[in-house]
């Protein structure tokens, strides 16, 4: 089964494969440019619409009906399996609130800067993490300071 993280990566490139264009934002141009935005713009949406379509599958599925397995163990194990796609439903519903926020900095002209510094953030970071907030400077220290006070 795949983890969390791999089903999040993996609906982010199929939302990537079904943009209509064959426009990738590089570093040669103008950062966080018109076009750009738009890029980025369409990818969050379809990114959202996938998540979406994904969730209203699990929706169905729940509504087939509750897990009738016969044997003890396979009901332990369907039970199980519904756990974690239900998880994997809850971290999904986190990523569309931070993709409603990523849409909402585009439309303020924030989107591409970090939070912190106020620097751009990258086109390739933003590529491999379109919801990213940070540089990957101030992400290490933000996530040094939590390791630290965690361990405190």
């Amino acid at each position: 089964m795949a983890t969390l993280a791999t089903q999040d990566i993996d609906i982010l490139k199929e939302a990537k494969r079904s943009l209509d264009t064959d426009y990738v934002p590089g570093d040669d141009e103008e950062y966080m440019s018109e076009q750009q935005k738009e890029y980025f713009r369409k990818l969050l949406t379809e990114w959202k619409r996938s998540i979406h379509a994904s969730a209203d599958t699990t929706l169905q599925s729940l509504k087939d009906g509750p897990i009738r397995e016969p044997d003890l163990n396979d009901r332990a194990s369907s039970e199980t399996d519904w756990s974690i796609e239900l998880r994997t439903r809850d971290r999904q519903r986190k990523l569309i609130s931070k993709i409603d926020s990523a849409l909402r900095r585009l439309d303020a002209d924030e989107y591409g800067y970090c939070e912190v510094s106020g620097e751009p953030i990258g086109i390739k970071r933003l590529i491999a993490r379109p919801v990213a907030t940070m540089t990957v400077e101030a992400q290490e220290a933000h996530e040094r300071r939590e390791k630290i006070s965690r361990d405190d």
